[in-house]
């Protein structure tokens, strides 16, 4: 498991939600639109940076089809080295 060494935050591996984006919206752009956030704002969460809140996680399922049990697998997979 792999943490943020400034923060000891744990770092995320968003591969299987931003394959998601892509298979749904095409963009990280028209993502970001969807959930009424900025294409900049996207960019620092898939680079964790910031991490997404629980209303953008809820929508984020709602726009792309994620179902409950599965936001483990989109928003919380830990990368590990």
């Amino acid at each position: 498991m792999m943490f943020d060494r400034h923060t000891y935050n744990p770092v995320y591996d968003y591969t299987k939600l931003r394959g998601r984006v892509k298979e749904k919206l095409g963009t990280d752009g028209a993502f970001a639109k969807a959930l009424g956030r900025t294409a900049n704002y996207m960019t620092r969460i898939f680079q964790n940076k910031t991490a997404l809140d629980s209303k953008d996680i809820l929508r984020a399922c709602e726009v792309l089809d994620i179902e409950p049990e599965d936001i483990g697998l989109y928003f919380f997979t830990q990368k590990v080295h």
